[in-house]
């Protein structure tokens, strides 16, 4: 935007004067304002939960980029100032990085499991395309690559892909949105007789939804399948509550296959 023009928006209210040479909208949210205060631009998971990419729980604090030749400065708060240069340049006024820088940046936030499900989550939601998944694994630290294995775009929630990466850890073979005839698809097939569906919603269902739910356990019961639906909330903070389960049913495969 020229002087001339950024000028002109101020004076209407559609733009808001942050700071010497930063702007942002009138409707711009709270952290892009903290953001833009301090001549920084969103990042990590920051930006990552506003884009609707998976984030476990919401960050207390904005965090934001400033490149490395910008004065030292504090992001208000609980947030946190990321300095590495970024791997695909944004136009200066923008107060948001490239979700591919954003996920840079979280590989250093966030857990490997996180990681990986923010990873399957914007790849869902195509803000990553497959170049890209080989400019950001060549990004992060060297110990971080071997998780691109584990990267799989047709996981639908980040909490299906929690508990696959739970269920490949307790030795499961595992199938991911398979198509059951009469069925549908289902979250996760594992060891090719346990359907198990991940609640992405902490909230409670409706009625409807648990009734089609039931339905659908009613219709894999009587080709054969056993049917386990762990909720959001045990997946996101209880999770041994989830691997307690599993192993319980993988106790009663190994027991079949015996023949016991």
């Amino acid at each position: 935007m020229s002087k001339h023009s950024i000028a002109a928006a101020v004076s209407t209210g559609s733009l808001i004067r942050a700071r010497r040479g930063r702007y942002v909208r009138r409707d711009a949210d709270n952290d892009a304002c903290v953001a833009a205060a301090i001549s920084a631009r969103l990042t990590c998971v920051t930006l990552l939960s506003k884009y609707g990419v998976f984030v476990r729980e919401q960050p207390e604090g904005v965090h934001a980029h400033v490149p490395r030749s910008a004065s030292r400065t504090a992001v208000p708060g609980d947030g946190v100032l990321h300095w590495r240069p970024l791997s695909t340049e944004a136009p200066a006024e923008l107060c948001a990085v490239s979700v591919l820088d954003a996920l840079i940046h979280a590989s250093e936030c966030v857990d490997d499991v996180d990681f990986v499900a923010a990873v399957d989550s914007a790849l869902h939601l195509q803000l990553l395309t497959r170049r890209d998944l080989d400019r950001l694994f060549s990004a992060v630290r060297p110990a971080k690559r071997l998780l691109r294995r584990l990267v799989n775009g047709r996981a639908e929630s980040g909490t299906e892909t929690i508990v696959r990466l739970l269920a490949i850890r307790l030795g499961f073979r595992v199938e991911v949105q398979k198509y059951i005839d009469g069925v549908g698809r289902v979250d996760l097939l594992l060891d090719g007789w346990l359907v198990v569906e991940c609640d992405s919603k902490a909230h409670h269902s409706s009625w409807d939804e648990q009734r089609e739910d039931r339905r659908r356990d009613q219709e894999l019961a009587k080709r054969g399948y056993a049917s386990y639906r762990a909720l959001a909330e045990d997946i996101l903070f209880h999770l041994d509550r989830v691997e307690a389960a599993l192993r319980g049913y993988l106790l009663v495969g190994r027991k079949q296959l015996a023949g016991v």
